[in-house]
């Protein structure tokens, strides 16, 4: 008998032409706070925020939609970041003792981050890091101050730093006892002149032309951070006994023991120290005191607190995460007398926080962009496209009555211009956390803004409420704390944790199931409502003996009416028993039926006859841990290992010859022989897959739920049928008894089984879905009738795609007999992990457009098949495989987009569309007197993607100095910036570039830093001084 192979024949040129003009792979933004950050900046000027992270990423926000991102090639934390004013320029430094230049650019009438210019200091990174630095452009060197070994190091051009000895007490005379530079200030309104404070709290006022001290102040308290009053004639310093001091600034005076005053405002027992402390005039009269720390130490040492101190205002600002840094927008312009701040910007760990200083009271202005998306941690998400205008007003119509103040017009950060176009559809994403809240998201545009909360803590009894009324109780004496900002990243119980989501948009119905087996079904509702909720309970073991649950209890719904604010409001509580976490759940809004399942079964509810209509339990005899339930102690070491030797001798025993018995697992044996015998024949290479064991522990998961209308019964007659599919591979197809909407509240809903399939491998079921005789899947609910999208084919005969672990597999409606079929783990040697159907319409043509089906794996990658033939048409890598929880989040979109996490707190948004493509456009105008990019020639680096990856960089070239100099002097007619930083306030002008070459002939050791000063000294016979080092 002749064999005959089919080979895949070679590529058809139109097709990949299509395949082109459908889809395309992109890392598009980044949506939420950025994790880890460790510095802060802003520009006055161009009204622009840079945030650096512990990862080494460079982040810039202007205006909602102005975003740019920038990563440095080396893994390392960002300690410190400078804007040069007004140049869009941005200085970095690094743990490794590296300093970055970056430079906003514009390339396609749009702007992008980009790296012009990197060198390495001296020293030995982690130890001799550096703290406190500026540019001094009118003589052109960098200072820049290494703290652990206690010395001052410039990387000079044309100075040196030192102190006459008759200048300093004896105290002070040991350079080393001074301890390390915290502060480097720049007088406000002579930029010659620098304030330099050490650690000891000896403050030097320092010229640096004539290179003299012109003042000292001798403080005898540890210092942290100095602030310069507008004026220049006075200045105040933080310091570690929780107290700050003012200063006089007199030239008659060269040497001021004593300041003006000293205040410890939460004294007079002992306080931590104030990190960071800013002072800022007022017309009104009375200055505007605001710093970091200073909190009772035995008290409050615990707490994150910024103050803020106006005559006789007094607020503590209590958040719940450490303050990285912290600066005011105020007015810059030198010509005027008074800062008049507007708005005080705190960056703390896990949000951004903006109060609004002109306001009485001082509230939060609520933020664009930057939301905490981890204020409790995220469990689920959920996407919906082309949101109805009806639905997304009410949504934004309950957020609003939730936030009175809910106005993102008063957002003081509004740099640059958006130049993206209004999106053409709304969408929403749907967050579900720990604590029991779902939010709801503009995932429209670049800027992922909340819209709404709705809480389901408030269906059941706890014990929060109680202890929250204790704490406020607590707190109403001094100091005067006010809890600020959403990061509450403890939850109150672990069982209020939503575990799925289900949404209909054309209804206003939703659905939420949460970690103890409660089911909620919601109304979205304009009004404010005072009810009783309904409570049903569904039995999914079906009284089955031999399974006792030793999980958490099902959370206390409360008894009596409950009220619920505008929005979307619990009609009825569907509790399953035992109370595991949902593991799916599904809505049929026109039908009026949820399913959901856990691990022991699924369910089947009417929720308009607030009925159950099916219960059906899907344990296998050895589902033991199935009853022990996630939050359960009691897991047994020694059944784990019992249950590890059973399966060792049982997979021995099977390798043995015996007696053929018709299974699903002795077909795989004899599928797994053929393979072996005609490898080389097969083309491409399919691995071999082990069966899997009918009583492996969890096999009675329910992974996926499904409603259709469909042809079950017959080929002529179609109805409502409903598809369950678990852990084992099996998969259980009911025929549904829907009566028509007249008779709902007459008539019972029955279901009755109609099909049962055993997938071969008993992979895990992922997905099922039923396509229509064209092979489209088929509309969502009240999509046809409502005359939204094309009624389904229902002339040709339907299939069903079902999408396990391993492999695709259509099957034809009624008969359930395979059509095509498409091995994954066979032909990749990967695990399905997340699967959806979408649709792609042609970037050449509007009118043309395919459905695919997207697959992530386990490895992290996405594979793209058409549909129902089940042809593979691109692979595109995007998630690393060792990232489990990004992966395990991802979420895709109908129209070709996805989210997943990159880090607690942030989403990588990517598209998959070439036409569908949601990034930012956006343009930031910038003027410079010495532009680095335009010197660089074709070797300038592309910019990085917005997931922080580099394409490669050509290492700049070095830039001619000839008349730089010129151009920086210059420059100082820029106001003084207010650059913030944790360690020291610093001040930045601008800039020139700097590169190795420009400054190895400059760099020393203190070693021959004291040589050269010698020679300074005989050559210009000063008297002898002291190199403070």
């Amino acid at each position: 008998m002749m064999k005959f192979r089919f080979r895949r024949q070679g590529n058809d040129p139109h097709r990949e032409k299509i395949k082109q003009d459908l889809f395309a792979f992109s890392k598009t933004v980044e949506h939420g706070f950025p994790n880890q950050p460790s510095a802060l900046a802003y520009d006055p000027k161009r009204q622009l925020l840079a945030i650096g992270t512990k990862s080494g990423a460079m982040k810039i926000y202007g205006a909602p939609g102005v975003e740019m991102t920038g990563l440095h090639k080396d893994t390392a934390a960002v300690t410190q970041i400078h804007f040069l004013y007004g140049q869009g320029r941005i200085l970095s430094l690094l743990d490794d003792n590296t300093i970055h230049l970056w430079e906003i650019v514009q390339r396609e009438n749009r702007s992008h981050l980009v790296e012009v210019h990197s060198f390495n200091l001296p020293g030995r990174p982690g130890i001799e890091s550096t703290s406190a630095w500026f540019c001094h452009l009118s003589v052109g060197f960098l200072n820049l101050q290494n703290t652990p070994n206690k010395s001052l190091l410039f990387v000079m051009l044309f100075t040196c730093l030192v102190i006459p000895l008759f200048s300093v007490p004896e105290e002070y005379k040991c350079g080393k006892s001074l301890g390390p530079v915290e502060s480097l200030q720049e007088h406000p309104q002579d930029s010659d002149k620098i304030l330099i404070g050490y650690s000891r709290g000896l403050v030097v006022l320092w010229d640096l032309n004539s290179r003299h001290v012109v003042n000292l102040f001798l403080g005898k308290q540890q210092l942290e951070s100095l602030v310069w009053e507008r004026s220049g004639n006075s200045f105040v310093s933080s310091h570690s006994d929780g107290g700050y001091m003012v200063w006089a600034v007199s030239s008659s005076n060269p040497c001021t023991h004593d300041p003006i005053s000293s205040t410890v405002p939460y004294g007079p027992f002992p306080c931590k120290a104030v990190n960071k402390i800013l002072w800022r005039t007022t017309e009104s009269g009375a200055p505007l005191v605001l710093f970091s720390g200073g909190m009772p130490r035995a008290s409050y040492g615990d707490r994150h607190c910024l103050t803020i101190l106006q005559d006789s205002n007094h607020v503590t600002l209590d958040f719940t995460s450490r303050v990285i840094d912290f600066f005011t927008i105020h007015c810059t312009d030198k010509d005027k007398e008074f800062d008049d701040p507007s708005a005080l910007v705190v960056l703390l760990e896990e949000e951004l926080i903006v109060i609004d200083l002109q306001m009485a009271g001082w509230p939060t202005v609520p933020a664009p962009y930057l939301a905490p998306l981890h204020s409790s941690a995220i469990t689920c998400s959920c996407h919906i496209s082309n949101v109805l205008p009806k639905l997304w007003e009410r949504v934004i119509s309950a957020g609003q009555q939730q936030c009175p103040l809910q106005n993102y017009e008063n957002w003081p950060i509004c740099g640059g211009k958006n130049l993206a176009s209004d999106p053409k559809q709304k969408e929403l994403l749907l967050t579900g956390h720990e604590d029991g809240t779902v939010r709801f998201w503009d995932a429209s545009g670049v800027s992922l803004k909340p819209l709404y909360k709705l809480s389901t803590a408030n269906i059941f009894q706890t014990d929060c409420d109680h202890n929250d009324s204790l704490t406020q109780a607590g707190e109403e004496e001094w100091p005067p704390f006010r809890k600020v900002g959403c990061f509450d990243p403890y939850s109150d119980d672990p069982r209020l944790g939503i575990q799925k989501i289900s949404v209909c948009k054309y209804s206003g119905k939703l659905v939420v199931a949460g970690t103890a087996g409660q089911v909620i079904v919601m109304v979205l509702s304009d009004e404010k409502s005072d009810h009783m909720i309904d409570v049903a309970t569904v039995d999914l073991l079906q009284d089955r003996e031999g399974f006792t649950w030793k999980g958490h209890d099902r959370l206390p719904p409360k008894s009596g009416s409950v009220v619920f604010a505008p929005g979307f409001q619990p009609v009825v509580l569907v509790q399953c028993m035992p109370p595991a976490a949902v593991t799916a759940v599904t809505l049929h809004a026109e039908w009026n039926l949820i399913a959901f399942g856990t691990s022991h079964g699924f369910g089947l509810f009417d929720y308009h006859r607030r009925s159950p209509v099916l219960a059906r339990c899907t344990l296998h005899p050895n589902d033991s841990l199935a009853m022990e339930g996630p939050l359960s102690r009691v897991k047994s070491l020694k059944k784990s290992l019992r249950q590890s030797f059973r399966r060792i001798r049982k997979s021995r025993v099977s390798g043995k010859k015996r007696a053929v018995v018709y299974s699903p697992t002795n077909k795989v044996q004899e599928a797994n022989a053929q393979l072996a015998e005609h490898d080389a024949e097969v083309t491409p290479v399919q691995r071999r897959i082990e069966p899997r064991s009918a009583d492996d522990s969890l096999s009675g998961v329910v992974r996926c739920l499904c409603f259709a209308d469909t042809f079950l019964r017959d080929g002529t007659h179609h109805g409502p049928t409903m598809w369950a599919g678990t852990n084992s591979g099996s998969v259980y197809a009911y025929a549904l008894d829907v009566p028509s909407q007249e008779k709902f509240s007459e008539q019972s809903v029955e279901a009755l089984l109609g099909k049962e399939i055993q997938l071969m491998h008993r992979a895990p079921v992922v997905s099922i879905a039923v396509l229509d005789g064209r092979g489209n899947p088929l509309p969502e609910p009240y999509e046809v009738s409502r005359d939204l999208a094309k009624a389904p084919d229902m002339q040709g005969s339907h299939s069903v795609l079902i999408a396990s672990e391993e492999q695709f597999k259509v099957f034809m409606l009624p008969k359930v007999s395979a059509k095509t079929k498409f091995k994954l783990t066979a032909h990749e040697g990967c695990r399905v992990r997340k699967v959806a159907l979408s649709n792609f319409t042609s970037v050449s043509s509007e009118e043309y457009s395919e459905n695919a089906l997207v697959c992530l794996t386990n490895l992290g990658d996405i594979h793209m098949f058409s549909v129902p033939a089940l042809r593979p048409q691109v692979r595109y890598d995007c998630i690393r495989k060792e990232d489990i929880s990004g992966i395990a989040s991802c979420v895709f979109t109908k129209t070709g987009q996805g989210f997943y996490l990159i880090s607690p707190s942030e989403y990588e948004r990517f598209s998959l569309s070439a036409r569908v493509i949601t990034e930012p456009l956006c343009r930031v105008d910038v003027e410079r007197p010495h532009d680095l990019s335009a010197h660089s020639g074709s070797s300038t680096p592309l910019p990085p993607q917005a997931n922080g990856t580099h394409k490669t960089q050509a290492e700049s070239k070095s830039v001619e100095t000839e008349g730089l100099l010129d151009e920086m002097r210059s420059a100082l007619s820029s106001p003084v910036l207010d650059s913030p930083n944790s360690s020291a306030d610093i001040t930045l002008d601008t800039t020139g570039e700097l590169t190795v070459e420009d400054v190895k002939d400059f760099l020393m050791t203190v070693d021959e830093a004291e040589n050269n000063f010698r020679n300074i000294t005989e050559e210009d016979g000063r008297p002898p001084g002291i190199l403070i080092n």
